[in-house]
């Protein structure tokens, strides 16, 4: 799908970042899964040297380089996915086997740290119901900030026979999550 993608060279970002210190002051760390990369300590340094804050998108998997991230200080707020409850944690990402561990050490890891941070679920139709729901507001401590997040579907979606959950159904889950959770907003309703 997205095969004729150009790499653009670290120089380049980094010149664009200099150019847009007096308007931008955070960069998001995103990817694929940007904590497989060995160097993106090394990256995120040569970010923050022009000043900037940093968010780092992240699916959990790689709970050594989170904890690296924050002992080096060079993140300043996570954004974590919970694709589902851990039961449907396969399933909802299409694979036989996500290293649950790895998931929970790195939920672990961010609640401690003393950085901001938000855990997210973006509903899909196919894989979420209220019993998912209660499930991850029974598996998971009280996070910071608890989105809920409106599922789009897009030409880059493997599987293109997913729906979004409407409104009312992610209201009655945001209920659900109150009951355990302080601040569960919806995203992008």
């Amino acid at each position: 799908a997205c095969t004729n993608l150009q790499e653009i060279p670290f120089e380049e970002i980094m010149s664009f970042l200099e150019s847009r210190k007096k308007y931008l002051d955070a960069v998001c760390i995103s990817g694929g899964e940007p904590t497989l990369f060995e160097d993106l300590p090394e990256v995120i340094k040569t970010i923050k040297k022009l000043g900037y804050l940093i968010k780092l998108d992240t699916n959990g998997t790689n709970p050594d380089m989170i904890q690296t991230l924050i002992e080096q200080r060079l993140v300043d707020y996570i954004a974590m996915d919970i694709k589902n409850d851990l039961e449907s944690y396969n399933t909802t990402c299409g694979v036989p086997f996500v290293n649950l561990f790895n998931i929970q050490k790195s939920i672990n890891i961010i609640q401690s740290s003393g950085i901001d941070y938000e855990f997210r679920t973006t509903l899909i139709k196919e894989f979420h119901n209220e019993t998912n729901i209660t499930n991850i507001a029974n598996w998971l401590n009280d996070p910071k900030h608890y989105y809920l997040q409106k599922f789009r579907i897009s030409e880059s979606c493997i599987n293109q026979n997913l729906h979004e959950v409407d409104i009312e159904t992610a209201k009655k889950f945001r209920k659900i999550l109150l009951t355990k959770f302080t601040n569960v907003n919806l995203r992008g309703y």
